[in-house]
């Protein structure tokens, strides 16, 4: 199952979201250590209850949940997504696909042996194609299957749609080799990740020409070459079924059919239940329910304990009874709907219960991984100072705890943004930035500016009136002027990142009154000090009450005082203009009425002076009058009359919910430097493509899919924005808009570099300046939570490594075919 914040176009098994959510991608290694030497890490091992190929029987078939059908077969097109890769993976070669420590693996099936044979004057790769390898329609895979996939994807023909080119525009020529079962490539620039090319590979009748790879791959797939054929795709059904190859030359799969089956996350619970599909990615959620299924199966027929109606109390079921049997008609008939729709959903959940205990929960971590990332582009986050400064408040233990802890998945923050734990690449780069410090962060922040009086101080050098306002309109215009971010808000400012990347490199590591008037002063200052006490103990209760409420609208409460119709009225009958405001915002509104009680009298009256339309001053705004800043009511930072409050955009789905917990921690952490978050919930299927992807937001949450070649795949999501001619930006992937020249010219040596030790060397550097610039802070790598039915071999959380759906099927001890037809 996707999660939002996972880019659409970019799920593959390497790098081309915000996986989001719905996001939504643990490391067994601490956070903020680094050392001279490449840190031994270990992975969570895949979950796939294997089994000999022999122990599996032949025949039959499994039902497998996607998101949705996928609206290409083509992988290479900018709309290939999740369920694109799944059913690809089954259908065309992958001459190296990732094994289970996340390393690129070569294929027997397809390849007797690919290795460089010349390094200079320019590198050369030589394929040796299995002699037994033929597509679908009996033709041999050779030479001219990688000269047409070539010419379509180097970006030199514009005719062809493709979403990627890398590596592909390195490549001088392709030549058959001594016979028709080698292929010789060489390249124009030394290319260090030449295995991710050619993969998966289509048949020259998809390749050669631009009609046929723009269209003729997007509905169908009529040649070839892997396990499996396609047989059909039913858009009435949402169904793809995949057939037995006939043709295929390697071990021969074990189903007669694979169908992968669209099927929403929201519905996945009662796919299971009902038999409609076997193998589905899931949730914590109904992975709680699995679990409590298979717990519960010697209940002898007791009431579950839990699901419809198990939270009701004796007393509450006896009222419940005397309702609807009492006297009063109308109060019994409510009553009796009530109880009679609360029997079927507790018999409805009863048989799904029931129906689970058939299926297993496989667990592991996915390759992918989960990041905090701030928009540097403009606001208070182009200066680096103000992103370390978030990134050293947040407790990323805490965090990864959140997440995975409840799933009983190891616990630890990543510590890298180009290699994942069990990678032979990885290392904690996090000591760049620094481990978390809230004093640390507080430092940075009054280094830039920010502090607690600032919110309430006017902007500097401003004059009254109507050159004020004139000089504020001036510098939002210049304001909103798009400027890459150099990690900072220039050169000179990301310069100490970049110094403290490099010795990372280097080193790797009260009297009484005395009048009445005094008194009177002292006892209001006290009675101020009493509201803002009993503010702060509810400080916590407020900003998450805040965070669930999303924006507060002023105006809109129906208090006393609101008066719109004489808004309307002063305004020449227009509706009132709603201003929008924090929720929290209310809370400081509530602490400057208790502060205003002084214009009430004993008995609650109001006084003379304020018998006037809205009411006592300060008690209730009208309709179109902005809440207090919230920097008023929680001591938050602020500077030119400006509070420090970052916008956090959020999914809203339902299984969105985990980010939605890691969005309000953050939150918190950054509540306690003095950092207000305006949290926004959003659309799922909106929050990456309008939000994320258009920059509209300060901080998101979103996800990027591991690879085994960081030069290649790394590079557009981390690579300096460089301006276009009409202003804006040309990002690439780098959502955050943070990047540095010298970050780009490390990922260039590293795709160049053909020793592997020393492009790893280079992708560590990389990763520490990736740290430093702070635009992306990596938090953990994703939950996998697969449902199985229990009676599946090879099959479920497979980590890194890709699917062998050839092993896939169900085991000897289940007769043939009785699986499918228990369910089908």
């Amino acid at each position: 199952m996707s999660h939002v914040g996972v880019p659409r176009g970019t799920v593959r098994k390497r790098r081309s979201l915000a996986l989001l959510t719905t996001g939504v991608l643990t490391i067994p290694v601490l956070a903020g250590c680094t050392s001279g030497s490449e840190e031994t890490s270990r992975g969570v091992p895949q979950d796939i209850a294997p089994a000999a190929r022999q122990a599996v029987t032949d025949g039959s078939t499994v039902n497998w949940a996607v998101d949705a059908l996928p609206a290409t077969f083509n992988a290479f097109q900018a709309d290939a997504d999740s369920a694109t890769t799944r059913i690809t993976g089954a259908l065309l070669p992958t001459l190296f696909p990732m094994d289970k420590s996340g390393q690129p693996k070569l294929n027997p099936d397809y390849l007797e042996s690919a290795e460089i044979i010349k390094r200079e004057p320019k590198q050369v790769v030589l394929y040796k194609l299995n002699q037994q390898a033929v597509w679908s329609d009996g033709r041999e895979i050779g030479a001219p299957d990688f000269v047409a996939q070539w010419r379509a994807l180097r970006g030199k023909d514009s005719a062809f749609w493709t979403a990627r080119n890398s590596g592909y525009e390195r490549i001088e020529k392709i030549e058959r080799g001594a016979d028709d079962l080698q292929v010789r490539v060489t390249f124009a620039k030394p290319y260090a990740d030449w295995r991710s090319l050619f993969s998966p590979l289509y048949p020259k009748e998809v390749t050669g020409s631009p009609d046929a790879f723009n269209d003729g791959a997007r509905a169908t797939l009529k040649n070839t070459a892997g396990p499996f054929v396609l047989r059909g795709v039913s858009k009435s059904e949402g169904t793809v079924t995949l057939a037995r190859n006939p043709r295929w030359w390697g071990e021969k799969a074990k189903l007669d059919t694979l169908v992968f089956r669209a099927v929403a996350a929201k519905d996945r619970t009662r796919a299971l239940a009902d038999g409609t599909v076997d193998v589905a990615d899931i949730d914590a959620a109904t992975a709680d329910r699995i679990t409590l299924a298979r717990r519960d199966r010697g209940g002898n027929g007791q009431p579950l304990a839990h699901g419809p109606g198990s939270t009701t109390t004796p007393a509450a079921a006896l009222r419940s009874w005397a309702l609807a049997h009492g006297s009063d008609e109308e109060a019994a008939e409510i009553a009796q709907a009530a109880r009679e729709k609360n029997r079927k959903a507790v018999v409805a959940y009863t048989a799904e219960q029931k129906a689970l205990r058939d299926f297993a929960v496989r667990k592991s971590l996915e390759p992918a991984y989960t990041q905090l990332a701030l928009n540097g582009e403009s606001g208070p986050l182009a200066d680096d100072r103000v992103r370390r400064a978030v990134a050293r408040a947040l407790d990323r233990e805490e965090l990864a705890r959140t997440v995975l802890g409840p799933l009983g998945l190891p616990a630890k923050p990543l510590g890298s943004h180009l290699a994942l734990a069990g990678q032979p690449g990885y290392k904690d780069g996090s000591g760049a930035l620094g481990d978390q410090n809230t004093e640390e962060a507080q430092a940075l922040l009054a280094d830039a500016g920010w502090t607690r009086g600032g919110a309430a101080e006017p902007p500097k050098d401003t004059k009254a009136g109507s050159e004020a306002e004139k000089k504020g309109d001036r510098g939002g215009a210049e304001g909103a002027e798009k400027k890459p971010s150099e990690g900072a808000t220039g050169e000179k400012a990301g310069q100490s990142s970049e110094e403290k990347a490099e010795k990372t490199d280097e080193e790797e590591k009260v009297g009484k009154a005395g009048s009445t008037e005094k008194a009177e002063e002292e006892e209001e200052e006290s009675d101020t000090k009493e509201a803002e006490g009993e503010k702060a103990d509810r400080a916590s209760e407020d900003s998450a009450a805040s965070r669930d409420e999303g924006l507060y609208i002023v105006g809109q409460d129906n208090k006393p005082g609101a008066h719109a119709p004489a808004q309307a009225a002063s305004t020449g009958g227009a509706a009132a203009i709603h201003v929008l405001a924090p929720g929290r915002a209310a809370a400081a509104q509530s602490a400057a009425l208790r502060r205003q009680a002084g214009a009430l009298g004993e008995d609650g009256a109001v006084a003379a002076q304020d018998k006037r339309p809205g009411g006592a001053a300060g008690a209730y705004a009208p309709v179109g009058t902005a809440a207090p800043a919230p920097a008023a009511a929680k001591g938050q930072l602020g500077k030119d009359g400006k509070a420090l409050t970052l916008r956090f955009v959020l999914p809203s789905g339902p299984g969105s919910q985990s980010l939605r917990s890691v969005g309000d921690k953050i939150a918190v952490m950054l509540e306690k430097i003095g950092i207000g978050t305006e949290i926004i919930k959003v659309p799922d299927e909106s929050y990456f493509k309008d939000h994320v992807a258009s920059g509209a937001y300060d901080l998101a949450l979103y996800s990027w899919p591991a690879t085994a070649y960081p030069a290649t795949d790394g590079r557009p999501i981390y690579a300096k924005p460089e301006p276009a001619t009409d202003g804006s930006l040309l990002v690439e992937q780098n959502y955050t808009r943070v990047g540095t020249d010298h970050i780009d010219q490390l990922f260039d040596q590293a795709a160049a570099e053909l020793d592997e030790k020393a492009a790893r060397e280079l992708m560590k550097q990389a990763d520490a300046r990736i740290w430093a610039a702070a635009g992306s802070i990596p938090l953990f790598q994703r939950p996998q939570l697969v449902a199985v039915d229990k009676k599946l071999a090879n099959v479920g959380a497979f980590g890194f490594a890709a699917p062998r759906y050839q092993d896939i099927g169900f085991k000897n001890r289940q007769a043939a075919g009785s699986p499918a037809d228990r369910k089908k």
